[in-house]
């Protein structure tokens, strides 16, 4: 339930498992989200496994990270080279297509009502199932009908996006840190770029808010034209006590998630999916629900980091300086949340980042 990203990489991984898999959505494609169009090298790896391929004339190729600051910056290059920076819309219906060619059966237009033991109730009646998948997004009713909202921790920010027709000036996908809140810019096009806003506090997660504190991308978008509409949305830093019951699982945003400045959603839900269909096939969805708890360890550990550097800005002014100074130690940090190395060593990290603070 759910034809978003999350859900179609579940139907995948389940067709390439075997399963006989329906897939029910209320609309219908190509689904539109607001969210930073940024695919990190985990993200493209998590496709090609899936069977589906990028091109990169479709999108921008984009080396790495930059952080920007007023006064400093530092960047790295990913390891296993470059991202892709492409419209929601253009994955969507990439994804779409692969899922067909795998057999998968699709009911757009068809809201599912409600769920019981047996299956879930669709306009056009019961619909029998072996196994019930809740990837419906951040607001799940699969997830409050099976009784999963239970949840360990929560944090919610604010994000708006908005797509400029404007000549890219990095070849990274850059994060400017306000006093109040972000703005992550990802090259998507030869000639357009996409921007995400994001704060705490909803009244800042606006692009007059954000260009008050962020001069530099205030003069570079001035003469810029709007490609696209306004989109507004909330991102969240959720963690469930358990992401599965009975035959019910939960993948993607449904199952909790991390906060959008990680540019870790896709990669994570793709691995979810990968896991859920493992353990449909061994019978027994505890074994997702471990994998699952193990998924999100590093994620929530560099969305934690994060969230600080923002709520801190005196302190993120000190260890973006320190950053700067040791190119090296930005460059691990970016390895680690990229998938190589292990979450023990962003602790490490932190920690030397931390004695280097108390030098300065």
């Amino acid at each position: 339930m759910g034809a978003g990203p999350a859900g179609l990489a579940a139907a995948i991984a389940a067709r390439q498992k075997g399963f006989e898999v329906v897939v029910a959505d209320g609309s219908e494609p190509p689904i539109e989200k607001p969210c930073g169009e940024g695919m990190m090298p985990g993200t493209l790896a998590g496709l090609r496994a899936m069977g589906v391929e990028i091109s990169p004339s479709e999108g921008l190729r984009f080396s790495g990270v930059r952080f920007v600051q007023q006064g400093a910056r530092v960047s790295a290059d990913f390891p296993q080279g470059p991202g892709i920076g492409l419209q929601r819309p253009v994955l969507h219906e990439r994804m779409v297509a692969r899922a067909n060619e795998c057999g998968v059966q699709f009911l757009w237009k068809t809201p599912v009502s409600g769920m019981d033991s047996e299956g879930v109730r669709l306009s056009s009646g019961k619909f029998r199932a072996r196994w019930i998948v809740g990837a419906d997004g951040q607001g799940s009713r699969v997830r409050r009908w099976s009784g999963l909202d239970a949840t360990r921790r929560e944090r919610q920010r604010f994000a708006i996006r908005r797509r400029y027709r404007v000549r890219p000036w990095s070849e990274y996908m850059e994060i400017h840190w306000g006093k109040r809140g972000q703005a992550y810019v990802t090259p998507i096009g030869s000639d357009e770029v996409c921007i995400v806003v994001m704060s705490e506090q909803p009244e800042r997660a606006s692009f007059d808010a954000a260009f008050q504190e962020l001069p530099e991308l205030r003069e570079r978008l001035a003469n810029a034209e709007l490609s696209s509409r306004e989109r507004g949305a909330v991102t969240s830093m959720r963690s469930l006590f358990h992401v599965r019951r009975g035959k019910v699982a939960l993948v993607g945003d449904a199952s909790g998630g991390v906060d959008a400045i990680t540019g870790d959603g896709l990669r994570l839900a793709f691995r979810q999916a990968s896991a859920l269909a493992d353990a449909m096939a061994a019978g027994d969805l505890r074994q997702y629900e471990q994998a699952h708890r193990t998924l999100v360890r590093s994620p929530m550990l560099m969305g934690d980091l994060m969230l600080w550097l923002g709520r801190n800005p005196g302190l993120r002014d000190r260890a973006i300086r320190v950053l700067q100074s040791r190119p090296k130690l930005f460059a691990h940090l970016l390895a680690i949340h990229v998938g190589v190395g292990k979450s023990t060593g962003l602790l490490s990290s932190g920690a030397l980042l931390g004695w280097r603070l108390l030098d300065i």
